[in-house]
């Protein structure tokens, strides 16, 4: 199930997140949309950083999570417009509740999620998985042509 277009829309017009970790930003794994809401896909992308690297808010929000999520800390922000960013593995800074405002500091990037550390950053839009690059301004937008 895709969020509607209106929304996407509107992920990519504002684009005006901050990168939570300090660049280069090198991807380790791009996002992979499922084909159903069950499907296997990759509903996030996979930053490349270092470990005990301080993860920060990609913009204001409040802390809708801090804890674990089976056997990884996981810290979710809620933002405007039905947005919901989420970070792993971070060690929590803040809790449940806490505002939050672009780059203030939310945790810290533990080891465990890739091969090499890595940030996962997924990013809902009312409940759906979208490519957090639409906000990071990090994908090329499509350009449809005339068929004549």
């Amino acid at each position: 199930m895709r969020p509607p277009r209106a929304l996407v829309g509107l992920a990519v017009a504002l684009a005006l997140w901050a990168w939570p970790v300090p660049g280069p930003h090198t991807l380790a794994r791009p996002y992979i949309a499922p084909a159903t809401p069950y499907s296997a896909g990759h509903r996030g992308i996979d930053i490349r950083a270092t470990a005990g690297v301080e993860v920060l808010a990609p913009a204001d929000g409040v802390v809708h999570f801090a804890g674990f999520v089976v056997d990884r800390p996981v810290i979710s922000i809620r933002h405007s417009g039905g947005v919901l960013s989420s970070f792993e593995p971070v060690e929590p800074l803040v809790a449940t509740g806490d505002r939050v405002r672009r780059g203030d500091v939310i945790g810290v990037l533990l080891p465990g999620h890739c091969s090499t550390p890595c940030l996962h950053l997924g990013a809902r839009i009312d409940g759906e998985y979208v490519n957090p690059l639409l906000f990071l301004g990090g994908l090329d937008h499509a350009i449809l042509y005339p068929l004549e």
